[in-house]
């Protein structure tokens, strides 16, 4: 069956993301590290004013991070889902223009912006349509930055968590099967490998290709403790959990909370429970033109 879409909006989305102001209150921010790490990357850390693209910008929890440095960029937010996007509204943020938009269809002038950033959301829109439009509101050589905050019970199953109640809380998110391809899934690197076909040019000509590989990568661990009802509110934000409802939701809940009140499960004297994951950070430089150049023009990411 074909996933159904709400103004361009995946349903599971749609649903699992209704309430803004929930996800605004329980989902993680971005460290001053990893922010700076994917900055430095895309190559706007430290110039005044650039111009950011904020892509799926939600509740705006990258947004605010954004508005707060010191470099006053000129941030534009665009977020296709309503109850998210009056969450980033009301917020006012400085330097910001938020508007209604998705990553195929974005309402910026062409090579307008010096980056583009997408926290938390390039899974949801990992197509070659998506790609192509971000190649075209970049200026040459601009970057493309992706991060995500990945706790250790919604990683991909290879991952290895460090405690029992987080390896059980693990096995429980595998167990849930939908339509939609989600970060531990890791099918949106594929919209990057896809751009150019395996042909006996390929090492000269980058053919209808898009933003520069291979991709670069860094990753950052991060702690925080929790209440064990904290946590399970954090995990019910995750959009596949958040649109269950009625026994199905309590057993799930059970379940997390069976997890969380295990023996070995180790607690601080506030009675809080430590999550840890993994942040995520992932770019790629523009290739100029319409993608098709020599491998030599293109600047290589990090470069």
């Amino acid at each position: 069956m074909a996933t159904s879409q709400h103004g361009g909006i995946k349903d599971r989305a749609q649903k699992g993301f209704e309430n803004g102001a929930k996800y605004d209150k329980h989902r993680p921010s971005y460290s001053a590290s990893a922010t700076e790490e994917l900055l430095q990357q895309c190559r706007v850390s430290g110039r005044k004013h650039a111009k950011i693209l904020d892509l799926a910008a939600g509740s705006g929890k990258f947004t605010e991070v954004l508005a707060k440095r010191s470099e006053e960029y000129e941030i534009v937010a665009v977020e296709p889902h309503d109850g998210m996007r009056k969450v980033l509204e009301e917020k006012r943020l400085p330097h910001t223009t938020v508007q209604s938009g998705k990553a195929d269809a974005i309402s910026l002038a062409d090579e307008s912006a010096d980056a583009v950033a997408v926290a938390q959301a390039f899974h949801w829109f990992a197509d070659e349509a998506s790609l192509k439009e971000i190649h075209r509101v970049l200026r040459p050589h601009g970057v493309l930055g992706l991060i995500w905050n990945i706790e250790y019970y919604n990683a991909p199953q290879e991952s290895d968590p460090p405690t029992a109640w987080e390896k059980k809380v693990q096995d429980l998110t595998w167990t849930f099967q939908d339509e939609e391809a989600r970060f531990r899934h890791k099918k949106w690197r594929k919209v990057f490998e896809d751009q150019s076909k395996s042909t006996p040019l390929s090492l000269i000509i980058a053919s209808d290709q898009f933003f520069a590989l291979p991709l670069g990568e860094h990753t950052e661990k991060f702690e925080i403790w929790l209440s064990k009802e904290q946590i399970w509110k954090r995990y019910a934000t995750i959009s596949h959990i958040a649109v269950l409802e009625g026994e199905e939701r309590e057993r799930t809940k059970q379940t997390v909370m069976d997890a969380l009140n295990s023996s070995e499960v180790e607690t601080n004297e506030k009675g809080e429970v430590a999550v840890h994951g993994l942040t995520y950070i992932v770019w790629s430089s523009k290739i100029p033109g319409d993608g098709r150049a020599s491998l030599t023009e293109v600047e290589r990411p990090g470069a």
